[in-house]
């Protein structure tokens, strides 16, 4: 495979002029129509979780135990997390055809099915079109989904398609084809322009134009330059460079190199986090695989140009999401922010003008240089061009990874995502993580666009979503992100270090309820409270990074958005969403309660009193909230106010 790929592929790469007998082999490889049955089977991490390896198993089992002759093929993800396991289908002179939530005891039932010919339409998700093969009977084609319909899928065409971990299987589908292009037309200042003119943002949060990023590292007059690909996602509940990444490895391995090249750089960076296990080894195999093939290392192509990648991994630090820190930690430093200027692009890793891009980011660039930056600045808003991932969890009907143009409202987030759980009503969108912010419902229909969403004192983040429903509790959700910021501090400067300390303990008392009415505890607990949005204002204008600049976003979005409910827990003491259980008071029923003496004895405060046999009742004072009484009670006779 590698010689037919570096003396049969590779030298017509560029214009795609291969002879017939390349094409047919391409062809087999793109898997267009098959002369054997294909099984595929969608490997990530959020696979996993759902029990993919375990149904990867159960189908070689089956196609061991009936004799079935067909080929078993690893993909990535789709992006429908909460329908995995996926596995698909593909029969000679049928479409290839997709099935959700296939756990090793409906495997049989799945592929006896399909690879006889004969599926119901309730039982898959959806078929791929084909002009040349037979569509089956009933089941919708994916394009007529409203969550792929709804999408514009560009970065994400080869996720769950392809092989990640085959080479040949992504340039089959055009892979490599723009690198081939730029080692043979253009110089690094064309490069550097094109990306320019087609308006790329940067997607990590920034949105700093990654033309003008990669130009000024290159007009600095140096022996040496860095590329580093920021691929350690690092927001709680934040995935889309991490299936990127585990879904179409080659994808960014490509955009690597072209970015390397754009900037004048030998040496590329991956920094990632050491726990990504399957992640690493996805993007270590693409990364060994493109050296072996001569697509990495020296002369890439016969250009001149050589370039070598390595991995480095992190130990996970938030902090490490800023420029500066992430250049610390591969350094072997502790990682912690510097004062800027200089920026990394004149001054980075080992004293060397560094560019620093996110997976994201990168993954753009082939499709930029294929298809022009014309055409890529057409796509998206008037300031904000091209697509972005969002990743979409918390609340929502469906988890799920969606890709989308700039310029829609950010209600379609929530539209692909199937709305809230059933029974459920919605609160907020909360956008970026730890350093985001919630949108309420009347904030749905602004755009999706860096420029307009920052006029509105919205900020997008890195693209990490969260649905919040009406059994979220706002308070208690800041309190969680300032606990996770108070944490992850590097605990260099002041502001950061006490400001979110100081942040967290005025959230924590005011979603308790005093120990007293009456002398200083009342008093110091309206007292931080009136502190607590000066000080979120002092740690957002001194704080050296933008770690503790961006920190007291969550807060002060939600005082604005949600005042109602901070008022609630520090005058009413109450948590509307019954959340924070130290607020919470319960009472018995006396009608319902038989005196069973079950709750009396289980509580660990004795807050519960009463005669067997007879009504028992909770003394308030005594009660701390845990709700063990009300888990107890086989009667249904414990409530909470």
């Amino acid at each position: 495979m590698v010689s037919f790929i570096k003396d049969e592929v590779i030298p017509n790469l560029h214009t795609g002029n291969w002879n017939d007998e390349i094409k047919d082999r391409l062809d087999s490889f793109r898997r267009e129509s098959v002369r054997q049955p294909v099984v595929y089977v969608g490997i990530t991490t959020s696979s996993i979780v759902a029990g993919a390896n375990n149904t990867r198993k159960a189908i070689e089992q089956y196609l061991d135990d009936n004799a079935v002759d067909a080929d078993l093929v690893c993909v990535g993800s789709h992006g429908l997390c909460s329908h995995e396991p996926i596995v698909e289908v593909q029969i000679p002179g049928k479409t290839r055809v997709a099935f959700g939530n296939v756990t090793p005891d409906r495997v049989s039932t799945v592929l006896d099915a399909a690879i006889n010919g004969f599926v119901q339409p309730d039982q898959a998700m959806f078929q791929y079109y084909s002009d040349i093969l037979e569509p089956w009977v009933g089941i919708p084609f994916m394009q007529e989904l409203p969550f792929f319909k709804n999408q514009k899928r560009i970065l994400l065409k080869n996720a769950g398609v392809i092989s990640p971990d085959s080479i040949i299987d992504y340039i089959a589908h055009g892979g490599f084809r723009a690198l081939a292009t730029v080692l043979r037309k253009y110089t690094f200042d064309d490069v550097c322009r094109m990306v320019e003119e087609s308006g790329l943002r940067g997607r990590g949060g920034g949105a700093f134009p990654t033309g003008t990023k990669w130009r000024n590292a290159l007009q600095v007059a140096t022996t040496e330059r860095y590329l580093i690909c920021n691929a350690d996602e690092s927001d709680p509940g934040g995935f889309m460079d991490r299936l990127l990444v585990e879904s179409d490895p080659f994808r960014v391995v490509e955009g690597i190199v072209l970015s390397a090249y754009a900037i004048g750089a030998n040496r590329a960076i991956v920094y990632i986090r050491n726990r990504y296990n399957l992640t690493v080894e996805r993007i270590k195999n693409a990364i060994d695989q493109a050296y072996e093939v001569g697509l990495l290392g020296f002369d890439i192509l016969g250009s001149g140009y050589s370039l070598d990648i390595e991995i480095r991994q992190g130990p996970g630090a938030y902090v490490c999401g800023e420029e500066t820190a992430l250049i610390k930690s591969i350094e072997g430093k502790r990682g912690m922010p510097s004062i800027k200027p200089p920026f990394p692009t004149e001054w980075g890793f080992n004293g060397k003008p560094t560019v620093i891009n996110n997976v994201e980011t990168l993954a753009n660039i082939p499709d930029i240089i294929l298809n022009g930056a014309e055409w890529y600045s057409s796509i998206g808003s008037q300031t904000s061009k091209g697509t972005k991932i969002f990743s979409v969890n918390g609340n929502a009907a469906q988890t799920c990874l969606v890709e989308v143009d700039f310029g829609k409202p950010l209600s379609t987030l929530l539209d692909l995502a199937g709305g809230v759980k059933e029974g459920r009503e919605f609160k907020a969108l909360h956008l970026g993580g730890p350093s985001g912010m919630s949108i309420t419902k009347d904030e749905l229909g602004y755009p999706i666009d860096f420029d307009e969403l920052r006029e509105k004192g919205i900020t997008l983040g890195s693209g990490s979503v969260q649905v919040l429903d009406n059994t979220v509790c706002m308070v208690d959700l800041v309190k969680y992100f300032m606990h996770f910021i108070r944490n992850e501090s590097c605990g260099k400067c002041i502001p950061c270090r006490e400001g979110s300390n100081r942040m967290y303990q005025i959230l924590d008392n005011i979603s308790k309820r005093p120990v007293s009415n009456e002398g200083h505890t009342t008093l110091e607990r309206f007292k931080g409270v009136i502190q607590l949005e000066t000080l979120a204002e002092v740690m957002r204008d001194t704080s050296l990074c933008g770690l503790g600049q961006t920190a007291p976003r969550p807060l002060l979005k939600a005082l604005k958005s949600f005042r109602d409910e901070f008022e609630e827990h520090i005058f009413d003491r109450k948590c509307r969403a019954s959340v924070c259980r130290d607020l919470r008071t319960f009472y018995i029923d006396v009608d319902k309660c038989t005196g069973c003496t079950a709750c009396a004895k289980k509580c660990p405060t004795n807050a519960i009193f009463g005669t067997p046999r007879t009504p028992y009742f909770i003394v308030e004072e005594r009660c701390i909230g845990c709700g063990i009484c009300q888990e107890t009670c086989k009667f249904s006779a414990v409530y909470f106010k």
